[in-house]
């Protein structure tokens, strides 16, 4: 027997919904109304059943244990039963039991379904996630099909009732024991569940009432927005199916590294480059920030990697644009590693003068100590 992981395409830690997500993708390229090679319905019939087995966590923790033998034993395998209720399941177990007591129950016809959500990530430049804005975006996506409005049926035609499940979306088979009657409860394979079969597909979408269409949307972009913020689009997600709302697409947002600027929450970091004449002299300089060229006052005797702050211009805080952090500025000096003759004579008098008010004399400690406090 096939190993049912490997059927589906998946690893064996695979959650639920990548094994539903599985089972859908291959459940729509095998089946029989859709497929018409040879081998293709049984594989459908395959496919389903690892479905079964690996969607309820009861059976497939039978089955990571004892293999196939662990699900298709006497009383294993109860099929497609993980939208029943207890009650089905209770009456599903027992029905017929001591003379086949009770009526079974009947799944109800597939309703509307809702379509499934989808995810873009969206890269951002620096600027763009400080101050928002609107972006424009291209998503591929289910639409319902504008020919035949959703239905899957040519013009004029409609689907008709599945007659091997008689529209319930299961097949059931008793099997009787000394100790009553069991039966399991399955996909249905002529319809797969929908208790419907179209005989006259819509040559638009195929029978499927939903066509893949690429979409142009606009969405804003909430200032302060950062790695990983999550947007939430209403109702741009696939279309549903037998008129089941659509689901909503949602916005995973990655922000681009800047060459100047850096963010710490919603502060912004930056550094700048001094001479040490302006360190000692003090000085005002203009400086960039996401706001534009801002005057910054370099005070003087300003040491090196001393911090200067720029209060409201860093980023707005998400949710409450009026409130901003800071723009923090690191200082780094310049000190020169060759001077000019005229340049060497003049430091040198400074230093004489500050080494006889210091008792420390010499060039060397005058430049050493004088960005040290």
């Amino acid at each position: 027997m096939p190993d049912y992981y490997e059927l589906l395409g998946v690893s064996r830690d695979a959650d639920k919904e990548e094994i539903k997500r599985a089972y859908r993708r291959l459940a729509r390229k095998y089946h029989p109304d859709v497929n018409k090679e040879p081998g293709a319905e049984e594989r459908f019939k395959e496919i389903n059943r690892a479905y079964e087995v690996l969607s309820e966590p009861e059976t497939r923790a039978r089955y990571d244990r004892f293999g196939p033998e662990g699900v298709n034993g006497p009383g294993m395998g109860f099929g497609d039963m993980g939208d029943m209720g207890f009650a089905d399941i209770f009456e599903s177990f027992f029905s017929g039991f001591a003379g086949g007591m009770g009526q079974q129950a009947t799944r109800r016809r597939g309703g509307p379904i809702r379509g499934d959500d989808l995810r873009l990530d969206l890269k951002l430049e620096f600027r763009e996630a400080v101050f928002g804005g609107e972006k424009e975006i291209r998503i591929p996506h289910l639409e319902n099909c504008n020919v035949c409005n959703g239905t899957g049926a040519k013009a004029g035609t409609r689907p008709r009732t599945c007659p091997t499940c008689s529209g319930t979306g299961q097949v059931r088979r008793a099997t009787r024991t000394p100790f009553g009657s069991f039966t399991q409860v399955s996909v249905c394979p002529t319809c797969n569940g929908e208790g419907q079969v179209i005989e006259d597909k819509c040559e638009s979408c195929g029978g499927a009432g939903r066509k893949q269409e690429t979409k142009k949307l606009k969405i804003t972009i909430p200032p302060g927005v950062d790695n990983g913020t999550r947007l939430r689009v209403s109702k741009e997600g696939d279309a549903g199916l037998r008129g089941g709302p659509p689901g909503d697409l949602y916005v995973y947002l990655f922000v681009e590294e800047d060459a100047e600027f850096q963010r710490d929450g919603i502060n912004v970091l930056s550094e700048i480059k001094i001479s040490y004449l302006q360190a000692i002299l003090g000085c005002r300089l203009e400086v960039n920030t996401v706001d534009g060229p801002v005057e910054l006052t370099i005070p003087p005797g300003t040491q090196p990697s001393t911090v200067l702050t720029l209060e409201n211009h860093g980023v707005p805080r998400l949710g409450n644009p009026v409130s901003r952090g800071d723009h923090l500025i690191t200082i780094l000096i310049d000190i020169p590693t060759r001077i000019t003759t005229e340049e060497r004579e003049l430091l040198e008098k400074l230093a004489k003068i500050k080494g006889d008010r210091t008792g420390k004399g010499g060039l060397e400690g005058f430049l050493g100590g004088l960005f040290r406090g």
